[in-house]
């Protein structure tokens, strides 16, 4: 059975004649609040397994015996990450609070998973070298930004060209994890390639409105704010796809940015060539950038802004490089 079918009939099982309906009410608040489609896509995949968890029960008429049952079910059965079993409560908090507006004191007192500490993966710098040297194009531009300016991967996508200042040689992140803006350095080493991938969007965007399209998907009411800023250049993406889609939030169709799986199937195929063992993501390239920053001598503070750490607590974790083979005490060994 299809998604969109499945959805349709766990919508006419539990609402009935309540209306609107109970995922294209979870749709609709999702998107009054500006959340991404991706955390759109997650909350109404897990409110929908809850409720075929549930024989198809509304939510209404369920409480703390059936989420804890939920919950416990994907810790103990599904042996799910700490992190997914936090999404899925998280899916359900916003489904009660938000869309039913139902207050459930109890659901504060579910006990959230706790994620284990873990070292982040980090390259060497010879690391970095090899893996890029086997990467070209877009991909390799991509991964160079990410590692040269610290981005995460998604802020890199949503770059647009407005936000590049080549003038000041730095790059302004819009609207990042927590909805913050931060300024980060614009590497001197890529600002022809980055030039040359404008120029490309920049042609691109002109192809799209000679053709009747151009029109960039803006955040929050600007669209209708700014009824033209849409198809203005500044606005376009950095990283343009290659080809038009139909935008699922509006039926229209316009010219989204690049897909991630662009870069993780590049990284994959490069790592390999270069015979790195190491598990390498894009966050990795993130990783390596505060760990180098740090064993370059520049101080904390000046990272965790960079990174856009809410807390230093944070960017602390990149320490671990100050205490090289185990806390900088020598083997004896090597005595």
């Amino acid at each position: 059975m299809s998604y969109q079918r499945e959805s349709g009939e766990i919508n006419r099982m539990v609402s009935g004649s309540r209306a609107p309906r109970l995922l294209e009410e979870v749709r609709r608040v999702l998107r009054l609040k500006h959340y991404s489609l991706r955390t759109e896509h997650a909350y109404v995949g897990w409110i929908r397994r809850f409720v075929l968890a549930n024989g198809r029960k509304h939510p209404r008429d369920m409480g703390a015996v059936e989420v804890e049952a939920f919950l416990s079910h994907l810790a103990v059965d599904a042996k799910v990450s700490a992190s997914t079993q936090n999404q899925a409560l998280s899916a359900l908090l916003f489904l009660y609070r938000d869309v039913l507006g139902v207050d459930l004191p109890w659901l504060e007192d579910v006990v959230r998973a706790k994620r284990p500490k873990r070292v982040p993966t980090v390259l060497s710098v010879g690391e970095v070298k090899a893996l890029l040297a086997r990467m070209d194009g877009r991909p390799w531009l991509i991964a160079s930004l990410l590692y040269g300016t610290g981005m995460r991967l998604m802020e890199a996508l949503r770059l647009r060209i407005k936000d590049v200042d080549f003038g000041r040689n730095e790059i302004t992140i819009r609207n990042g994890k927590g909805g913050k803006d931060r300024r980060t350095m614009l590497p001197r080493s890529l600002i022809e390639p980055l030039q040359r991938e404008i120029e490309r969007a920049r042609l691109l965007h002109a192809q799209d409105l000679s053709e009747g399209f151009g029109a960039v998907w803006l955040p929050f009411a600007l669209a209708r704010k700014y009824p033209n800023a849409a198809r203005e250049t500044g606005w376009q993406y950095v990283f343009p796809s290659v080809q038009r889609a139909t935008d699922p939030s509006s039926g229209l169709i316009r010219r989204h940015h690049v897909d991630d799986g662009l870069l993780s199937r590049a990284l994959k195929r490069a790592a390999l060539s270069a015979g790195i063992v190491k598990s390498i993501s894009a966050h990795t390239l993130r990783h390596s950038f505060a760990t180098h920053l740090l064993e370059a001598g520049q101080d904390i503070r000046t990272i965790q802004e960079l990174l856009g750490h809410k807390d230093v607590a944070t960017t602390q974790i990149y320490t671990h490089v100050l205490n090289r083979g185990g806390m900088g005490v020598v083997s004896p060994l090597d005595r």
